[in-house]
């Protein structure tokens, strides 16, 4: 099999067979031209159904992952959405990780629970926790590791024997590792979600959502409801993240060696309470990490010993990191999560502690980076 970053920039994506062209064609289209009464060439007849850029963009996915099948949406969130109300049913029951992205958890709290979705919050390290939250009627335990914004880590591989033994779907958020460091798919899961607006897009400029599933027969119940519900990436946007894709194993590599030298720099400053990153050998889920990951990632969360007065000054007072929500771009973001990402979860169980800081390391030169945070933190 070729190697990550040979993958990542061939993978569906052959020169055009009419003109050579090295780079996939945007093909923005609406409909298609049929030679005959169903005479469809290659299978497209409109492009919420199918189109040709978004073609190559889910067989990439598909072969990043190690999955059998890519599905490209309009966002996260609406690969999320139509994820759940694929494999439940009103009155099933979800297991989420205690420490959620705040709009996963709006969606299932919120949104889904007047469907008749039932979940319940529980801290994915403790795997005795997870066995007694299940239930008979459990069809989902979702995953994300690392963890948004607390950077907690879950055993993928027993989480996925729990899972089958249960009869239930593990789905592995994988947005903070990319498939760059982390492939869940060869660990057991039998989804993998991503957020493609961060590091699989790369630069800020494009919102997109994708499903890759290790089973195929799953992966075509998806499709028919990809394309019953609508949320679809469009054909630019696919361009952009196939584009973004070609360069992942690249950026990834500074992302992590960047964030390294922020870990460094915080861990040892007066100002700082607690650093959050699974690569310190602290982090107690940094042996698990080692194991499932070849490096561990750009995001690093921090906290103030001045409280949230002093992570909100640091948040003001920095110029090269952008305040900013998102993540996964080459320029670096600095946000405060309680007031602004996970907002959404203030006064659940899943609320996040004022004084945390949360970095996007991007690929700037390091020592801009340390220096920046030094001077907001003095």
């Amino acid at each position: 099999m070729p190697g990550f970053d040979t993958t990542a920039i061939h993978a569906g994506q052959e020169p055009d067979p009419l003109t050579g062209a090295v780079a996939v064609p945007i093909y923005q289209t609406s409909t298609y031209k049929q030679d005959g009464v169903g005479g469809l060439r290659g299978g497209y007849e409109y492009s919420r159904s199918a189109n040709p850029t978004r073609t190559a963009l889910e067989v990439a996915l598909a072969a990043l992952e190690q999955g059998t099948r890519g599905l490209a949406f309009a966002s996260g969130l609406a690969a999320e959405d139509t994820l759940l109300r694929t494999v439940c049913r009103p009155g099933d029951h979800v297991i989420l990780p205690g420490d959620a992205y705040g709009g996963t958890f709006r969606l299932v709290a919120r949104v889904l629970t007047n469907w008749g979705l039932e979940y319940t919050p529980v801290p994915l390290a403790d795997l005795d926790a997870v066995r007694a939250a299940l239930r008979e009627n459990t069809r989902v335990i979702w995953c994300e590791t690392p963890t948004n914004p607390l950077l907690g880590i879950a055993d993928i591989a027993a989480l996925a024997e729990i899972a089958r033994a249960a009869n239930a779907k593990l789905v592995v958020d994988n947005t903070f590792a990319s498939p760059y460091l982390q492939q869940p798919i060869t660990l057991g899961a039998d989804v993998v979600v991503h957020s493609m607006t961060k590091y699989l897009g790369g630069h800020s400029d494009v919102v997109g959502g994708a499903l890759i599933t290790a089973d195929d027969e799953l992966g075509q119940q998806l499709a028919f409801h990809q394309n019953s519900m609508g949320a679809i990436a469009g054909p630019f946007d696919s361009w952009l993240v196939l584009r973004g894709i070609k360069t992942l194993g690249v950026r990834m590599d500074r992302h992590c060696s960047n964030a390294e030298r922020v870990v460094d720099f915080l861990t040892g400053h007066p100002a700082v309470a607690a650093v959050l990153y699974p690569g310190l050998p602290e982090h107690p889920g940094h042996e698990t990490a080692a194991r499932q990951m070849r490096g561990f990632g750009g995001m690093v969360s921090f906290r103030l010993r001045g409280g949230e007065e002093a992570a909100l000054k640091v948040c003001e007072l920095v110029q090269v990191f952008t305040l900013g929500e998102s993540l996964g771009g080459v320029e670096s973001l600095i946000e405060h999560p309680g007031k602004m990402t996970h907002a959404s979860v203030a006064g659940s169980p899943l609320e996040v502690p004022g004084d945390l800081v949360r970095l996007s390391v991007g690929i700037e030169n390091v020592e801009d980076l340390l220096a920046d945070l030094a001077q907001a933190l003095a």
